[in-house]
């Protein structure tokens, strides 16, 4: 049972006929899907959902066939799987790129199926920025391999060289003896059945960067014209016939317990399904209005028990008194005895949520006691598995199709929606919706962690680290290890009882800790009398993040501005290394005292993950990190009193809006002598650093937490 309380938190991971059903984007059936595929060659290999989910266990996932990965149709539309899902994030697009690259194809002749759990391979959660390091490699590694078994059939088939074969746009040429084959007349053969049924090589050789002719370019979304045209359906649109919609009873204060509800007043209602389950109390009707004044009748009857909770004013105090096994001290005793100067300093980060575009939905559908969910996850298999586990379903009886859906921030990774509809459906007999409100995503979908940092370090007589101790309070360790050189250095990370469900976030806490270590290095900078660049340049080995921070404040022309001393204008900046990626921002910012508030005027950020596969979409990603950076480090918090949010809509918590965009100035480094790596996190963590350091310059007083208050300074 789901269980709607913040005592309970999520680990962050280190969830009649429908109108023109036609247009519906479900998925396919598997009927469906093997009728569009025609009579070509499907083998479908997977791999234990529950593999999917195990962290650092990636390599103990049973190898793959290649026609697993490939299917080749008799018409020559080639067919590309994978567990991962189209989030906004570009993942259909640079795996559609991965496949046409390796099989040496137009773009527009992959037809990319993914996260449907009947049909794909686990290619695991779609989180960490993994995509692009182990989700791309694996789609080119098959598609590279069903390439060389084809081009190696029509060799011997032709008893040539394979070298003397020429292999484009799904054809195979011998131009001596002007012969062709198409990849559909090979793979149809009795041995290409034989040959696509082996397992994928380890060591394919993938295509060299500098051989590029897909990757590496700007494709646009391969359904975009779906998607601006309302064809596309995302899952708050989904619909099955005769579906009823759902909704589901939630308590009126975090941790309060069920004691009694009666049910009558929703049954008394016309073709209205009434469900109580323990504490889970839900309904489902013809119409979402039918449902809501069902649930509006029934909930006047419950009967509830509060639970202390601490408020959104207490709550750093209440994490550090909770701190499992206590706050360690620093072992650097004899080290900051002996340094020249030292500083500590503490900061605060406060919860924030994902205010995903889409908030949570789903529709389930049960059919000879096997069930079906459409909703927007970035875990398929982890859902799956949740829905197998919570309904006490074998693994086979459970399937989970996730459309493009909008956006998820690392705040979709649990399958809340699926099992409550999954339960009203079953009780109603007849598929059901459900949608969350606005207000159900902001107050029961779990919240960015906040933080309790805590830093210490020495400095010698010329300004040189010699210590250096860092502890996170209950946001996580992700990014905690300093980049920079220091005579001693250890990071920690403290778990602590957290009041609210905590979960993954867009960088995970990487954007609190880079936002403590790098205002903290200016302080430090200020007490060794060092410009703030010129100080992380002489503590920096990492020759990537040093370049990124170099080019970052030529671009910005960081040694004039940080000179000039305009009222209420100021300049500062940051820099990061997460995710195998590398960051760094300058940051303008003026101070406006009627209202109060604090604009950021301009951003020039540099980025560098490796070779770039798509450089719009980079592009595209860096930008969207920037500005949500600019929301918790401005103005997003969630406030919450006696067990109640009270910021829970648009309208209070506010997201950073069109008139609060700045001058954005990025530069993408290309590196295609490394390895492509992910970047839909690691752009976000220099941003609240550097505005806060910003803040500094103008107004003369530190920063210590976010989102950052002008009305202290």
């Amino acid at each position: 049972m789901t269980k709607n309380v913040l005592a309970t938190p999520v680990v962050s991971p280190e969830p009649d006929e429908p109108v023109e059903c036609a247009v519906y984007d479900f998925g396919v059936t598997r009927r469906g899907f093997v009728q569009t595929l025609g009579a070509g060659l499907l083998i479908t290999v997977l791999a234990p959902p529950s593999l999917g989910q195990r962290r650092g266990e990636r390599g103990d996932r049973p190898a793959l066939t290649v026609a697993a990965r490939v299917h080749i149709d008799k018409d020559g539309t080639l067919t590309v799987m994978t567990g991962k899902v189209e989030g906004g994030q570009g993942a259909r697009t640079e795996l559609t790129q991965a496949a046409a690259e390796e099989l040496r194809v137009p773009v527009e002749r992959i037809h990319l199926v993914m996260a449907d759990t009947s049909l794909v391979p686990d290619d695991g959660i779609t989180a960490g920025s993994r995509s692009t390091p182990s989700s791309v490699p694996a789609v080119r590694q098959g598609c590279a391999a069903a390439r060389n078994l084809l081009a190696e059939l029509a060799s011997a088939r032709w008893a040539v060289d394979r070298e003397a074969l020429d292999v484009r746009d799904g054809k195979i040429t011998h131009a001596a003896s002007q012969r062709e084959l198409t990849y559909a007349d090979l793979a149809a053969s009795e041995d290409g059945v034989k040959a696509l049924a082996q397992t994928i090589p380890a060591d394919v050789a993938l295509t060299p960067v500098k051989e590029w002719k897909v990757l590496g370019t700007s494709v646009p979304r391969p359904n975009r014209r779906d998607v601006v045209t309302g064809v596309h359906r995302f899952p708050s649109d989904t619909l099955r016939p005769g579906t009823l919609h759902g909704k589901v009873l939630r308590p009126p204060s975090y941790g309060a317990k069920l004691t009694s509800i009666d049910l009558a007043p929703a049954k008394a209602l016309k073709d209205v399904v009434a469900v109580q389950d323990g504490e889970f109390v839900g309904v489902a009707a013809p119409t979402a209005f039918l449902a809501e004044q069902a649930l509006a009748a029934i909930a006047k009857t419950a009967v509830w028990e509060p639970s202390p909770q601490p408020s959104s004013q207490e709550v750093f105090a209440y994490l550090k008194e909770h701190a499992r096994d206590g706050v360690p001290k620093n072992p650097f005793a004899e080290e900051l005895a002996a340094a020249a100067k030292s500083l500590r300093q503490t900061y605060h980060v406060a919860y924030v949520q994902h205010a995903p575009l889409e908030p949570r939905a789903a529709v389930a559908e049960w059919n000879d006691g096997k069930l079906t969910v459409w909703t927007g996850s970035q875990n398929p298999f982890g859902c799956h598995g949740e829905l197998a586990r919570a309904l006490r379903l074998e693994s086979d009886r459970v399937r989970v199709v996730v459309p493009d859906f909008g956006a998820g921030f690392g705040g979709k990774h649990t399958g809340e929606a699926a099992i409550e509809a999954a339960r009203l459906a079953k009780a109603a007999g007849r598929p059901v919706a459900l949608r969350w409100t606005r207000v159900e995503e902001f107050t029961w979908a779990y919240f960015r962690p906040a933080a309790v940092i805590e830093i210490e370090a020495g400095l010698d007589a010329d300004g040189a680290l010699t210590s250096w101790h860092f502890v996170n309070i209950n946001s996580g360790g992700a990014g905690i290890d300093t980049p920079y050189r220091a005579g001693k250095a250890k990071s920690e990370f403290v778990r602590s009882e957290s009041p609210l469900r905590q979960g993954s976030y867009r960088a995970l806490a990487a954007t609190a800790n880079n936002f403590a270590r790098e205002c903290f290095m200016d302080e430090l900078a200020e007490a060794a009398g060092r410009d703030p660049l010129a100080f992380r340049v002489a503590h920096l080995d990492n020759p990537r993040l040093r370049t990124v921070l170099e080019t970052a404040a030529e671009r910005f022309g960081w040694s004039e501005r940080v000179k000039k001393k305009d009222p209420n204008v100021g300049v500062g900046l940051a820099c990061g290394t997460e995710k195998g990626s590398c960051v760094a921002a300058c940051v303008e910012i003026a101070l406006e005292r009627e209202p109060e508030r604090i604009v950021v005027r301009r951003v020039c950020q540099a980025f560098e993950c490796g070779a770039i596969l798509n450089p719009n979409n980079l592009l595209a990603q860096v930008q969207g990190c920037i500005m949500m950076g600019l929301g918790p480090a401005l103005r997003e918090e969630m406030q919450f009193e006696g067990g109640k949010l009270t910021n829970a809509t648009f309208g209070k918590y506010l997201v950073p809006r069109f008139k609060d965009a700045p001058e954005l100035d990025v530069h993408l480094l290309d590196r295609p002598d490394l390895p492509s790596v992910g970047a839909g996190e690691t752009p976000i963590m220099a941003i609240a650093p550097a505005i806060a350091n910003a803040v500094c310059h103008a107004a003369g007083v530190r920063v210590h937490a976010l989102p950052i208050r002008l009305k202290p300074l």
